[in-house]
């Protein structure tokens, strides 16, 4: 960090998210700092958001990089607040964090190590380029627990197209870094993903018009973000209005926080 380097905010148990400011303003770093499972709970979406607004309308802003304290990324959502009680209001802001990504004016690169799954790969998909060390694991297994997830069905087939999407969404395996980049999720995998994330901003973004680069980025979103906004609307109907009224997944997320098998009646 150079001495222009402005630090915010610091992890803790209140405040999870570490943000300081690199490159004489030019790069805002988001960083996850609750592991080792950086859960992407109420208090994770809401430090994530806050930042993000704060630094919305900063004039020099070419970049953000986000990446993870510990050994993983992220082990995804909290499962009691996928409970039917709390499910609403969870699902309205991590939607809400998903929609400032996908609008936000500057590129968001992402830095993943470990587990990368369920909201955390949701969240990581709302960024921009994906980076990911060789250890690194992608899922939304979601659907072992009786439920699906809502952004991932949107943001998936974007990303990868339908058939892969489908693939990871239906069967809720977990696929490696190589997989990933296979597939078009991942768009480097390096020993360092942070460093070969810092890497590509230095030769792609720094020195550039910040101004040109927000009207870069909105053209090139012109038409994605109108889609997933509509989407995942669409999906979070269908999450709350007919999932949760049904036995199947309210027994997956009650069978995992007792820690037994689930009972399905396939309704």
């Amino acid at each position: 960090m150079s001495p222009a380097d402005q630090t915010t905010s610091a992890g803790t148990a209140e405040t999870p998210l570490r943000v300081w400011l690199e490159a004489d303003g030019a790069l805002l770093r988001l960083r996850l700092a609750r592991p080792k499972a950086n859960l992407i709970d109420a208090a994770m979406i809401a430090a994530l958001d806050a930042a993000l607004a704060a630094h919305r309308d900063h004039a020099g802003l070419l970049g953000v990089l986000l990446d993870a304290e510990g050994p993983h990324f992220s082990f995804g959502a909290s499962v009691e607040e996928h409970l039917a009680a709390q499910c609403a209001a969870m699902l309205a802001a991590l939607h809400g964090l998903v929609f400032r990504m996908i609008d936000f004016p500057a590129p968001i690169l992402v830095a993943i190590r470990g587990q990368c799954l369920g909201g955390g790969l949701e969240v990581a998909m709302a960024a921009g380029m994906l980076f990911a060390a060789p250890d690194a694991k992608f899922g939304q297994p979601e659907i072992r627990l009786g439920v699906f997830a809502p952004a991932a069905s949107v943001l998936l087939p974007e990303r990868v197209g339908q058939i892969a999407a489908e693939d990871l969404l239906l069967s809720g395996r977990s696929i490696d870094a190589r997989e990933a980049r296979t597939i078009g999720l991942v768009a480097a995998v390096a020993d360092d993903p942070a460093e070969a994330a810092l890497a590509w901003f230095s030769a792609n973004l720094a020195g550039k018009s910040a101004a040109s680069v927000r009207y870069a980025l909105r053209a090139a979103r012109g038409e994605y973000a109108p889609r997933v906004r509509q989407g995942i609307a669409r999906v979070e109907r269908l999450y709350l209005e007919e999932l949760m009224t049904g036995h199947d997944a309210n027994e997956g997320l009650d069978a995992f926080l007792a820690k037994r098998p689930a009972v399905w009646k396939h309704a």
